[in-house]
């Protein structure tokens, strides 16, 4: 895989968990990594990397003998912002993929009909 096809996906991969994480939901990384497909690992090194970029933040839900049972993730206003840019950035790649796939169609309509 090309080194942007990496950063792709990897944007595209956060772009994913930021959207999860803001429904407000109570996800433990277990949950996320189901939701979204992902092994339990690779969940955990995306959510300690957003964790260090200050994307996002956690709070642990304590339930009898004051252990943690439910981690909260919310996202951090810096998150937010990256979430509308990361999302505002899929879209234009989105439209992009529309009109050439557009073009394409009309081209093969103008030549089935000649």
């Amino acid at each position: 895989m090309r080194n942007t096809d990496q950063i792709h996906n990897t944007k595209e991969d956060i772009f994913n968990i930021l959207r999860l994480l803001s429904s407000g939901e109570n996800l433990s990384q277990r949950d996320v990594s189901m939701h979204l497909g992902f092994s339990l690992g690779k969940t955990n090194y995306l959510l300690k990397s957003l964790m260090r970029k200050d994307l996002i933040k956690i709070k642990n839900l304590i339930f009898g003998d004051n252990k943690a049972k439910k981690i909260k993730y919310f996202l951090t206003k810096k998150g937010l912002k990256e979430k509308i840019n990361l999302t505002y950035h899929f879209l234009q790649i989105k439209e992009i993929e529309y009109n050439f796939i557009k073009s394409e169609w009309n081209a093969l309509a103008d030549h089935e009909h000649n």
